[in-house]
């Protein structure tokens, strides 16, 4: 497993807690909430993936990895655009969250072009 996808997802799943502490502190709770489980989520997939039993299975708990981290940048343009955060939060996490899904994109593809 490549480390850099284990510590960007680590990293992005430590200032989406960060994030969510701000925001709920706004009153915010109902979309704070759901990215918050989909950003936290990429991680635990990508941890679940380094254990996985065939490569077929590696490939099927990255990909749920990957569809956590685009549901997280939903619920950031969504609260962006709802002005629940800030222009300086967004731009500072959101690249970050695009880094990792283009990742994750990238060992998928590459895992199933070695198979």
């Amino acid at each position: 497993m490549n480390n850099a996808v284990k510590n960007l997802s680590y990293s992005y799943a430590d200032l989406s807690i960060r994030l969510y502490k701000k925001i709920i502190s706004r009153k915010e709770f109902v979309l704070s909430k759901q990215f918050l489980k989909s950003a936290t989520s990429v991680g635990a997939q990508v941890r679940e993936a380094q254990n996985a039993e065939s490569r077929a299975d590696f490939i099927h708990k990255l990909a749920i990895g990957q569809k956590e981290c685009d549901e997280s940048l939903y619920w950031l343009e969504l609260m962006h655009n709802s002005r629940y955060i800030t222009n300086t939060e967004f731009k500072y996490i959101y690249p970050k969250g695009k880094d990792l899904l283009k990742l994750i994109r990238s060992i998928i593809i590459s895992t199933k072009n070695n198979s």
